[in-house]
């Protein structure tokens, strides 16, 4: 027993200390909602970029022929028509602006469907959010412990992954595609610009599309992943979910000394509404319910005290010292106590009793007077 005494081991030092312990408990909904309005959401950037790249490249593939059209109109303009006109500053001017316009009629359709492409697939993994949060400038974010640590993190292995996904998909890509157009290279000596230049342009749109419809798929295993981290970044300990009830519900000690407060009150303002009563009904010691009645005023008369065991005591006591009639009828004390509440009249399946009960009452009265 020595021996064992001198190895004792206090129990409490392996208490919850406040700290947080083990976040093994998923998120509750407002730890959820803070976490949105604070920025922290998740959502895949390599599956935004995968759809805007489709996007773009689909429209590239159906514009392409209004694109090739409208520079080969700028150039016959520039090279055939307009050789004679001195190159001057007003010259050199139009030439850019038709050039920035030109630019901007071959480009727009494709920049406004990346736009509304980007917009429509960040909608769908945030949904409708605005937060500055995340730009607030934060001290910790300077610390070079953290940032040591994040480079060698879970989250950074996987980036390197992803990386390496996409570097050996668009090679491969670009490989294959290279390949399937090989024989066409070495007639570009005899073709015009032109058509080189749709030759070109084809391969390069088919090789966007192609990587593109891979990276949605890198997308989708990305977006999956940034779920799963998210929700563990969200998790929270069964300290952290008793101090949330506590923000939201308050504190149960306080809530409990609140709510014994109340009861004191109702009990004050119950008592002191036993003067007034026509009748006290009891059983004759473990219940005891007051009856008011007053015909010009009420229906029927109304329960405005009662209670049991220590409770009905003292609202025999008060009665009695208040000059208040005590009837007992155990049956009719016991029904009002168990079926009505304070302030509630007597229900109607019980009024030939009490009448005859209030009846007794008046009779005593008129024989005391």
């Amino acid at each position: 027993m020595e021996y064992l005494k001198c190895f004792s081991i206090n129990l409490q030092l392996f208490a919850d200390d406040g700290g947080g312990g083990e976040k093994t408990e998923s998120a509750t909904p407002r730890r959820r909602e803070e976490a949105r309005k604070k920025g922290q959401v998740f959502k895949s950037t390599d599956l935004n970029s995968a759809v805007i790249l489709i996007a773009g490249s689909t429209v590239g593939i159906f514009s392409f022929a209004y694109m090739t059209d409208k520079l080969e109109q700028f150039t016959i303009l520039y090279l055939l028509h307009r050789t004679q006109t001195d190159f001057d500053n007003a010259y050199a001017f139009q030439l850019l602006y038709e050039s920035v316009m030109l630019m901007g009629k071959m480009l727009l359709p494709i920049f406004l469907t990346t736009f509304i492409a980007a917009f429509f697939i960040t909608y769908l993994q945030v949904g409708g959010l605005f937060s500055t949060e995340s730009l607030t400038p934060k001290l910790e974010r300077l610390d070079p412990l953290e940032g040591f640590k994040k480079i060698f993190s879970t989250r950074s292995l996987m980036e390197l992954v992803k990386s390496l996904m996409k570097i050996a998909v668009t090679g491969y890509v670009v490989y294959t595609v290279i390949k399937k157009y090989m024989y066409v290279f070495p007639r570009f000596v005899d073709m015009d610009i032109m058509a080189s230049m749709v030759i070109c342009g084809s391969i390069i749109l088919e090789m966007a599309l192609k990587v593109g419809v891979v990276f949605v798929i890198i997308g989708i295993i990305d977006y999956i992943y940034q779920m799963f981290e998210h929700e563990k970044s969200l998790k929270m300990s069964k300290y952290d979910i008793k101090q949330e009830y506590k923000q939201v519900e308050g504190d149960p000690k306080i809530k409990s000394k609140q709510r014994q407060i109340q009861r004191e009150v109702a009990m004050r303002r119950m008592m002191a509404e036993v003067p007034a009563a026509d009748v006290v009904i009891t059983n004759p010691t473990h219940f005891a319910v007051a009856l008011k009645y007053q015909a010009e005023f009420m229906d029927a008369p109304t329960i405005i005290a009662k209670g049991q065991d220590f409770m009905a005591l003292k609202i025999r006591e008060i009665a009695n010292s208040n000059h208040v009639t005590i009837v007992e009828n155990p049956p009719l004390a016991r029904m009002l106590y168990y079926t009505t509440e304070i302030g509630d009249v007597v229900p109607e399946e019980m009024y030939q009793a009490v009448a005859e009960v209030l009846a007794f009452v008046y009779k005593q009265k008129k024989r005391a007077l």
